[in-house]
Protein backbone atom coordinates (compact mmCIF):
# COMPACT_ATOMS: atom_id res chain seq x y z
CA UNK A 1 0.00 0.00 0.00
CA UNK A 2 1.48 3.31 -1.09
CA UNK A 3 1.54 6.18 1.38
CA UNK A 4 1.83 9.85 0.50
CA UNK A 5 3.32 12.63 2.60
CA UNK A 6 1.34 15.79 2.06
CA UNK A 7 -1.52 18.06 2.98
CA UNK A 8 -5.14 16.98 2.87
CA UNK A 9 -7.44 19.36 1.02
CA UNK A 10 -11.23 19.07 1.10
CA UNK A 11 -13.34 19.37 -2.04
CA UNK A 12 -15.03 22.45 -0.61
CA UNK A 13 -11.69 24.30 -0.39
CA UNK A 14 -11.11 23.62 -4.09
CA UNK A 15 -14.66 24.72 -5.00
CA UNK A 16 -14.11 28.00 -3.15
CA UNK A 17 -10.76 28.49 -4.85
CA UNK A 18 -12.46 27.88 -8.21
CA UNK A 19 -15.08 30.53 -7.42
CA UNK A 20 -12.30 32.97 -6.48
CA UNK A 21 -10.76 32.26 -9.89
CA UNK A 22 -14.05 33.18 -11.58
CA UNK A 23 -15.51 29.73 -12.18
CA UNK A 24 -19.10 28.84 -11.23
CA UNK A 25 -19.83 26.40 -8.43
CA UNK A 26 -19.80 22.88 -9.94
CA UNK A 27 -23.17 21.32 -10.72
CA UNK A 28 -22.14 17.91 -12.07
CA UNK A 29 -19.52 15.35 -11.13
CA UNK A 30 -17.49 16.29 -14.21
CA UNK A 31 -17.66 19.98 -13.26
CA UNK A 32 -16.48 19.07 -9.76
CA UNK A 33 -13.44 17.17 -11.03
CA UNK A 34 -12.59 19.98 -13.47
CA UNK A 35 -12.80 22.58 -10.69
CA UNK A 36 -10.74 20.48 -8.27
CA UNK A 37 -7.98 19.90 -10.84
CA UNK A 38 -7.96 23.55 -11.89
CA UNK A 39 -7.82 24.83 -8.30
CA UNK A 40 -5.13 22.30 -7.38
CA UNK A 41 -2.96 23.32 -10.31
CA UNK A 42 -3.50 26.99 -9.45
CA UNK A 43 -2.53 26.76 -5.78
CA UNK A 44 0.44 24.49 -6.52
CA UNK A 45 1.69 26.88 -9.22
CA UNK A 46 1.07 30.01 -7.13
CA UNK A 47 3.02 28.60 -4.18
CA UNK A 48 5.87 27.30 -6.34
CA UNK A 49 5.44 23.62 -5.41
CA UNK A 50 3.92 22.39 -8.69
CA UNK A 51 7.08 20.86 -10.14
CA UNK A 52 7.88 18.67 -7.12
CA UNK A 53 4.43 17.60 -5.89
CA UNK A 54 1.76 15.17 -7.06
CA UNK A 55 -2.00 15.37 -6.66
CA UNK A 56 -3.43 12.13 -5.26
CA UNK A 57 -6.45 10.78 -3.41
CA UNK A 58 -5.77 9.37 0.04
CA UNK A 59 -7.65 7.93 3.00
CA UNK A 60 -7.51 8.88 6.65
CA UNK A 61 -7.26 6.16 9.29
CA UNK A 62 -11.05 6.36 9.60
CA UNK A 63 -11.44 5.68 5.88
CA UNK A 64 -12.50 9.16 4.75
CA UNK A 65 -11.19 10.05 1.27
CA UNK A 66 -9.51 13.40 0.62
CA UNK A 67 -7.34 14.96 -2.04
CA UNK A 68 -3.69 15.25 -1.07
CA UNK A 69 -0.98 17.51 -2.40
CA UNK A 70 1.93 15.15 -1.87
CA UNK A 71 5.62 15.94 -1.43
CA UNK A 72 6.83 12.36 -0.89
CA UNK A 73 5.67 8.77 -1.37
CA UNK A 74 6.61 5.43 0.12
CA UNK A 75 6.93 3.99 -3.40
CA UNK A 76 9.69 5.50 -5.57
CA UNK A 77 7.68 4.59 -8.71
CA UNK A 78 5.38 7.51 -7.86
CA UNK A 79 8.14 9.88 -8.97
CA UNK A 80 8.44 11.58 -5.59
CA UNK A 81 11.14 11.45 -2.91
CA UNK A 82 10.65 8.71 -0.31
CA UNK A 83 11.40 10.97 2.65
CA UNK A 84 9.87 14.16 4.00
CA UNK A 85 11.21 17.40 2.52
CA UNK A 86 12.69 20.29 4.50
CA UNK A 87 10.21 22.92 5.70
CA UNK A 88 11.19 25.52 3.09
CA UNK A 89 9.86 23.17 0.38
CA UNK A 90 6.34 22.95 1.84
CA UNK A 91 6.01 26.22 3.78
CA UNK A 92 4.44 28.31 0.95
CA UNK A 93 1.70 25.70 0.44
CA UNK A 94 1.23 25.34 4.20
CA UNK A 95 0.57 29.08 4.42
CA UNK A 96 -1.78 29.14 1.40
CA UNK A 97 -3.82 26.27 2.83
CA UNK A 98 -3.64 27.80 6.33
CA UNK A 99 -2.34 24.57 7.86
CA UNK A 100 -0.82 24.62 11.33
CA UNK A 101 1.76 21.83 11.16
CA UNK A 102 3.91 19.94 8.71
CA UNK A 103 2.45 17.54 6.14
CA UNK A 104 1.60 13.97 7.26
CA UNK A 105 1.63 10.46 5.80
CA UNK A 106 -1.64 9.06 4.40
CA UNK A 107 -2.60 5.82 2.63
CA UNK A 108 -3.47 5.98 -1.05
CA UNK A 109 -7.17 5.41 -1.66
Amino acid sequence: MVKFYGYLVADEWFYQRGIELGHPRPKTYEDSIDTIILASRDVRTETGVYTYTKFRQVQTLKGKVFWCIAFAASDPWEGLPTSAPPEERYKPLKEALQKKGPPRWFRAS
